[in-house]
């Protein structure tokens, strides 16, 4: 079973993504748990139909501690078992606890276990944030991969560099790795040669570049992934290359952050700046 979490600056189409890559993999036959890491629970919309998943946190609240694997794991498209951690009341808590609790509880119901023939766990996980309950993914091995979503935009690429220093910080004691730069398009100029080399420099690869479709947002409007909604489109085959990238990746590293001196003269470089 591989574990992957996806990370990447809020807004910058990370759930969107993972969920695209997820329904990749599903046609090539893997069996896939999605575990939403955001308290906005919208990780696993495209996959349920739009559906509100019920939260884990929510589930608790609502039924105490007496509760069941099917009171919080959801099957969606291609029998993909979603689940949303959810986070507190809006001013309370903290909502990297959501994601703790979230993860202790499938544990202890047995959801990673061997008879659901899981290939691949993914964990959605909110923005930029690397530090306590958002950084559990990281420091307590929950996931063995990390892959950032980023774009050509300047806050992007200092979001996937901050988080690859949580990465390093965590490389030891949670044995994680990273798998690549996914470019998300946001159509700047020269971007993808940029995150090459932005790549290069984290001793990493940029796997995949996403070109930036409308089919993209006309299917989330539809509740969907585009594999789902228009399979027959070129965004659903770009969709479906990144999953065989990523299925097939055996490139994983310790990355090396860069100074924030050397990505402004990495964006002066490409005229970004």
């Amino acid at each position: 079973m591989r574990k992957i979490a996806i990370y990447g600056k809020g807004g910058i189409g990370k759930s969107t993504t993972t969920q695209n890559i997820v329904a990749g993999l599903v046609e090539m036959g893997k069996k896939i748990m999605v575990v939403g890491c955001d308290p906005k629970a919208d990780s696993t919309r495209l996959l349920l139909g739009g559906l509100h998943q019920t939260t884990v946190l929510d589930t608790l609240r609502e039924e105490g501690e007496d509760v069941d694997l099917d009171d919080v794991v959801k099957e969606g498209y291609g029998k993909v078992r979603c689940v949303e951690s959810g986070g507190p009341e809006p001013g309370v808590g903290c909502a990297g606890r959501g994601i703790i609790t979230s993860i202790n509880l499938l544990e202890q119901l047995g959801a990673y276990d061997d008879k659901y023939a899981l290939d691949y766990v993914f964990y959605d996980v909110l923005g930029d944030v690397v530090c306590g309950g958002f950084a559990m993914p990281m420091r307590e091995g929950k996931a063995r991969e990390i892959y950032i979503v980023v774009s050509g935009e300047m806050m992007a690429m200092y979001a996937a560099n901050n988080i690859c220093k949580g990465i390093v910080k965590f490389a030891d004691s949670g044995g994680i790795r990273l798998g690549g730069l996914i470019c998300n398009s946001r159509q700047v100029d020269n971007e993808e040669e940029m995150i090459k080399e932005f790549a290069k420099k984290l001793g990493t690869q940029m796997i995949y570049f996403v070109p930036r479709e409308k089919m993209v947002q006309k299917a989330e409007i539809n509740r969907k992934t585009v594999i789902d909604f228009e399979p027959g489109h070129v965004q659903a085959d770009e969709y479906r290359a990144l999953a065989g990238k990523i299925d097939r990746n055996e490139t994983f590293v310790i990355p090396k952050p860069i100074d924030m001196e050397i990505l402004e003269n990495l964006l002066v470089e490409f005229g970004i700046v």
